[in-house]
């Protein structure tokens, strides 16, 4: 392999170490870094949702979206760019985040479970893999949502490292006025929301998986479109070091349970497995990435 090929390699390694380490650390089991998961969290630490059990500021996204920005601008990649088919593209981004939340994870997090000893995970794969091949298809037949823009100017780019800052900003502070009303942020009293690792350790996971994400351009869809379309197996190097990064500490920490029924903040109904992941594919081939790309898109505003 190259020196590119070793460096995905390598990140992947570090990422599945490093997810493991933060359940080790007080992340939810096989969850140790989920975009779909801690993105619906942020959601119902904002109030946007109200399930008791899903609410929490995640420092991990924070850091991510932060830590590839930065390296992006350091770097001298950063572009802000938009324009191409803003609306369409919000409603698949819509109905990848349903897809993700209906088999409980992204296709990170799918890794992440298979590596954990859960075969429901499986199931997803093939499912996310059938649905990057159907998107394929529709590649070939002509679907382009169009090339976004370079902007003229660079601040709509920064609106989201700055509303990330803002975030921090109130997870530090510990705003909640009233557990019971709640506002600004809720907090999970019980469930996944209420279990994380120390905010100092989560933002750091949380940036050095945004500066690998930014250097590699990590994504699970693209990998697998890749190998379709010209048998470039590159991306997907990534997410075979992220499955055994995991796989190894999992084993090592005793938290490798293989089978179906009693995993971790999973359900084994096959058909909603399959078709979660499927729906995810679909919509990220159509869209150019999975919920984890949009750390390497910040490279570029």
């Amino acid at each position: 392999m190259d020196r590119g090929k070793w460096l995905i390699l390598v990140s992947g390694l570090i990422i599945g170490a490093i997810a493991v380490t933060l359940v080790k650390l007080g992340n939810p089991p096989n969850m140790g870094f989920c975009i779909a998961c801690f993105e619906r969290d942020i959601a119902g630490a904002l109030g946007l949702h109200r399930a008791a059990v899903a609410q929490y500021m995640r420092p991990e996204i924070i850091g991510l979206v932060l830590g590839s920005a930065l390296t992006a601008l350091f770097a001298g990649e950063y572009r802000a760019r938009g324009g191409s088919a803003t609306l369409l593209r919000f409603f698949m981004g819509v109905f990848m985040m349903v897809g993700a939340l209906v088999f409980l994870g992204c296709p990170l997090r799918d890794i992440l479970r298979m590596a954990g000893g859960d075969y429901n995970a499986v199931v997803g794969l093939f499912g996310f893999i059938l649905g990057v091949g159907t998107g394929v298809f529709f590649l070939k037949q002509g679907f382009d949502l169009g090339r976004a823009k370079i902007s003229s100017s660079p601040l709509g780019g920064l609106i989201m490292p700055a509303l990330m800052l803002f975030f921090l900003y109130l997870l530090l502070k510990g705003t909640v006025f009233n557990p019971a009303d709640g506002g600004p942020l809720f907090f999970s009293q019980k469930g996944p929301g209420s279990m994380h690792a120390a905010i100092a350790f989560s933002l750091g996971a949380g940036l050095i998986v945004g500066f690998l994400a930014q250097r590699t351009r990590l994504c699970l869809s693209g990998g697998i479109r890749d190998f379709i379309l010209i048998r470039d197996n590159t991306l997907l190097l990534g997410f075979i070091g992220i499955f055994i990064g995991a796989l190894v500490l999992n084993i090592a920490f005793g938290l490798f349970k293989a089978g179906f029924a009693g995993q971790p903040i999973a359900h084994s109904n096959h058909i909603w497995n399959f078709l979660g992941l499927y729906l995810v594919g679909l919509t990220a081939t159509l869209l150019g990435g999975v919920p984890f790309t949009p750390a390497d898109s910040v490279r570029s505003g």
